[in-house]
């Protein structure tokens, strides 16, 4: 089994965060959401990893690439590197690893998590996991047989045809089959909103007598914007704090140093973060170096070796090295900024 993660994306709608930080690095509950990602798909794919391939714009560095390789290390898995240097389509992005795509294979993009039981089933060519949507018209769609086989892919309809959104998360029983469908799109400059589609790969399969299904998940968690992270942030700590296989002192770090303070569950505190005079929580992350003082903060997500002082501060996401000081409802802070 392989992993091929397309996360080459320059992250627009979470600037200014991800002008310093590629977006599926930045941390939901003290962990990169590329790191979950791959975590989360480790457990359920049924076999060994043998290889997490990344796909990254070259502009990223070597420190991201090296995190990366890290993250593929601490599942027992080979990591390699691919570049993405222009945004041209999901099945563009995809064919940038295409050394890595033989045998089976999971593809998912690093800007979504989810909570599944995720089944790769063997009598198909492969299975799109979906998720029902108020608006279809951002997302592909699936439309589906009275069996869950797909019987359409549409990519973005702006006129109603199905309300199953693609959430972003796909097994292909066969990489080499997948790779030469989408090199045919490239080859005849097949489009589809202007780019290289992965549904068009999978279209032309089907066609040729493939079948997906279609997988469910239970619950669909994007990462798109600074609101999307901060409730997926809260989601992924509830989730922690009732998995019965984890403890909920896990979350917080036996260094925590705690004056007059309150820490309201659940949260995430990374090592040597300071409360003083302040309450914390619910569904709060921080991550090491941290200082809160004379503060309430709750639903938000504070980077590391933060400035916190004399704050009301919810629904917040605060950047590394960042000092807020005054009265601060929903904000969203870059890196070594300054407010107050």
């Amino acid at each position: 089994m392989k992993i091929i993660v397309p996360m080459a994306g320059m992250g627009k709608r979470m600037r200014p965060h991800t002008h310093t930080t590629a977006k599926p690095l930045l941390p939901i509950a003290g962990k990169p959401i590329v790191q979950r990602l791959v975590e989360d798909l480790a457990a359920v794919a049924g076999e060994a990893v043998e290889e997490v391939a990344f796909i990254v714009h070259p502009s990223f560095g070597k420190k991201v690439e090296e995190e990366l390789l890290g993250i593929a290390k601490a599942i027992g898995s080979k990591g390699t590197i691919h570049y993405q240097k222009e945004a041209l389509g999901t099945a563009h992005a995809i064919l940038c690893a295409e050394s890595a795509l033989t045998g089976r294979v999971i593809v998912a993009f690093a800007d979504t998590l989810f909570r599944a039981q995720l089944k790769l089933d063997k009598d198909c060519d492969g299975v799109i996991w979906v998720n029902k949507v108020d608006d279809p018209k951002p997302f592909g769609v699936v439309k589906l047989d009275a069996n869950g086989i797909i019987t359409e892919f549409v990519e973005k309809p702006q006129t109603f045809v199905s309300d199953l959104a693609i959430i972003g998360i796909y097994y292909f029983a066969d990489g080499e089959y997948l790779r030469k469908e989408m090199q045919f799109l490239i080859d005849n400059d097949i489009k589809d909103k202007g780019e290289y589609q992965l549904t068009n790969a999978m279209e032309n399969m089907k066609q040729k007598g493939a079948r997906f299904k279609a997988g469910s998940v239970d619950v669909w968690m994007d990462c798109g914007n600074k609101n999307a992270m901060v409730d997926t942030n809260t989601k992924v700590l509830g989730f922690l704090w009732r998995d019965p296989g984890s403890k909920a002192g896990d979350l917080v770090s036996g260094s925590l140093k705690k004056e007059n303070s309150v820490v309201i569950e659940p949260c995430f505190i990374g090592e040597n973060v300071s409360l003083v005079n302040s309450i914390v929580g619910p569904n709060v992350s921080i991550e090491s170096g941290a200082t809160v003082t004379g503060s309430v903060v709750k639903n938000s997500i504070l980077r590391g070796n933060t400035r916190v002082q004399d704050c009301v501060m919810d629904n917040s996401m605060i950047g590394e090295r960042a000092s807020v000081k005054g009265t601060a409802l929903d904000v969203s802070i870059s890196d070594d900024s300054t407010l107050g």
